[in-house]
């Protein structure tokens, strides 16, 4: 990805002597290019309109705050000018920012150049784009950072003057989820270690995305769904790019909103001139013909019918004949997972069978490479297990992790229940038979009056009750290179002295971590955005195998008895990390099924797929640990 030049939407303000906005012009297609002029100094070059001009950095302002939302400001207080970014592919933003700041760290240690040198220079004027970030501009300002710390002491020895604890932040070249991650600090130390790179068959799917071609991707537990679905969202221009999802849990998890509330059409259960009726309403109206890109996550909890009505409501809405009404679509899902839930006695549609799918899908495509597991013979089980197959040497393997023990450092197995009465009541129970003090902490939310849509959306609670010794799960990345990940199992120790008195959580590893409140955020009616501000835990002796989907467990156990869905056999199952890490209490071959129309389908995809190579590049064909759909 280049991280030397930038398009985006740019309003540029002429300022006064005291800071005031004197002038505004706004423009939707402009250019930023970093580059160096004859002395190495680093500029910018911006091309907007009629507005040609190249400016150096050498006393520019960042502002990065919503550089996750696509925005940013540089100001220049030397020129009186101001350059306000909107509308930029986040991830394209975050690059261009860290490698600017570096690059201006890295300048700052080589001798000036006096004005006098520059004046009797003959050297001709120039601008080269700048290279993009290397390992040796990174041990280059990490040297100085470095030099720096020594000369204002360490944290056992002080130096003469006040310094602030060091705070570690990921790779330069990784793109990271939070902007305070991405962006280098001036005391903190940069580390390089392996990116977290798309792989070439994710690529596939990114470039046949920025392609503007309308996608579907699937793939079993564990390829890496999400990740790439984060890097698509985030390669997308925000201010028309709408991240849904089927279910509450899932659309936050992305920045995102559900789909029926992005839709306005309620359930989707009415005639459809009244879902017509509804979308046309002002705003919604307004916000359907903003759309360009939408995207939806867990498409195969969304019923074929109510796809059907959206993709018609989209045309007739914005007027525009071209299947869903011109704008693009991806979407994201694994139909031998969970399915639609339905009402007893009624048919089951996916959504691949309704007509709008045929309309609008250009490119199917299934991620082979199983990440989440490492062991090739669980994967080779899961597999035949996806797709409804279960053999006797499979059924055998699994029943003998009945005896495994797969505790350690007091932190107990998560039992994976079918029912939420069932979750509810095990979490409850065993909390109760705890002995100790319990503390309750409560969230803080923006706006109160809207409780019950963060507790539909967050994966955290308004309330959560902790003791010394209750098993607790983490529901939010925090620190990835230290285990902190969402789905990571830990266990009460104690509580930090004070009036909060925070959590100290020993996880599975080992490692003790006081655990803090964390913010989510959540997009409700009309744009406007709830806050959630809780600790990132969840009661863990129990939970239920929806809620558990997208999750990586450490240690799991699972009861089956009570499966009565196509795909929930599955689920539950490649939550687990590890053979090692899974205990199955009761298992029958009976409860392992697969849809045969999902079955049929996903064959044909498979065979288009091959067909599509030309244009996706490389066929990844069945790995060593997988099987072909039987």
């Amino acid at each position: 990805m280049e991280t030397n030049e930038l398009i985006c939407c740019l309003a540029i303000e002429k300022l006064g002597a005291s800071g005031e906005s004197l002038k505004r012009t706004v423009h939707k297609g402009a250019t930023l290019i970093l580059g160096r002029n004859e002395f190495r100094d680093i500029l910018l070059k911006v091309s907007a309109g009629k507005f040609l001009q190249t400016i150096s950095l050498d006393k520019v302002s960042v502002f990065k705050r919503f550089a996750m939302e696509g925005k940013a400001c540089l100001k220049f207080p030397q020129h009186r000018l101001q350059l306000m970014i909107s509308n930029c592919p986040p991830h394209k933003l975050i690059n261009f920012l860290k490698c600017m700041c570096v690059k201006l760290d890295c300048g700052k240690l080589k001798k000036p150049i006096s004005e006098r040198v520059r004046l009797m220079s003959q050297l001709p004027r120039k601008f080269d784009e700048i290279s993009p970030l290397n390992a040796k501009d990174v041990t280059t300002v990490n040297t100085a950072r470095a030099k720096r710390e020594e000369n204002n002491g360490s944290s056992t020895t002080p130096g003469a003057g006040k310094r602030k604890p060091l705070k570690r932040i990921r790779s330069i070249t990784n793109e990271c989820e939070s902007i305070e991650d991405m962006l280098p600090k001036k005391k903190a130390h940069i580390t390089m270690q392996a990116p977290c790179q798309l792989s070439k068959e994710q690529k596939c799917v990114l470039n046949a995305v920025l392609s503007g071609k309308n996608v579907f991707f699937t793939g079993s537990a564990g390829t890496g769904k999400s990740f790439l679905m984060k890097k698509i969202i985030g390669a997308l221009p925000p201010d028309s790019t709408f991240a849904t999802a089927s279910t509450g849990v899932a659309a936050c998890h992305i920045g995102g909103t559900t789909l029926h509330q992005f839709a306005g059409i309620g359930t989707g259960s009415q005639p459809l001139k009244q879902c017509i009726e509804l979308a046309s309403r002002q705003a919604r109206k307004k916000t359907w013909r903003k759309c360009k890109h939408l995207i939806v996550d867990e498409i195969s909890m969304v019923d074929g019918e109510f796809f059907t009505k959206l993709e018609t409501v989209a045309r007739i809405v914005r007027n525009n004949q071209e299947p869903f009404g011109g704008i693009q679509v991806i979407l994201c899902g694994d139909f031998l997972q969970l399915p639609p839930v339905v009402k007893t006695g009624e048919k089951r549609n996916f959504c691949f069978e309704s007509p709008a799918w045929q309309r609008c899908i250009e490119v199917n495509y299934e991620l082979r490479t199983v990440r989440r597991q490492n062991d090739p013979v669980f994967i080779n089980i899961l597999q035949q297990i996806r797709v409804g197959s279960c053999s006797k040497e499979v059924s055998t393997r699994l029943m003998s992790t009945f005896k495994q023990v797969v505790e350690k450092n007091g932190v107990e197995a998560t039992r994976l229940c079918t029912h939420k009465e069932d979750v509810e009541q095990l979490n409850r129970i065993h909390l109760e038979k705890l002995t100790t003090e319990s503390r309750l902490f409560e969230s803080q939310d923006s706006d109160p009056q809207l409780r019950r849509h963060l507790d539909s959306q967050c994966p955290v609670g308004q309330k959560i009750e902790l003791k010394i010794g209750a098993q607790v799960m983490l529901t939010k990345n925090i620190d990835v290179n230290r285990g902190l990940v969402n789905g990571a199992r830990g266990v009460v120790k104690g509580f930090e002295a004070g009036p909060r008195g925070y959590p100290v959580v020993k996880l599975l590893c080992g490692r003790e971590e006081t655990i803090r409140p964390e913010r989510w955020t959540v997009k409700a009616m009309a744009g406007v955005l709830l806050t959630r501000r809780q600790l990132p835990l969840k009661l863990a002796w129990s939970m239920s195998i929806h809620k558990s989907q997208g999750m990586s467990l450490d240690c799991v156990e699972i009861s089956l008895s009570k499966v009565f869905e196509c795909g929930q056999a599955y689920v539950a199952l490649s939550r687990a990390r590890s053979l090692e890490g899974l205990r199955v209490l009761d298992f029958e071959s009976s409860c392992v099924r697969a849809h045969p129309r999902v079955l049929k389908f996903y064959r044909g995809m498979r065979k288009q797929q091959m067909v599509n190579q030309a244009y996706l590049g490389e066929y990844f064909g069945d790995q060593e640990n997988q099987r072909p759909l039987q």
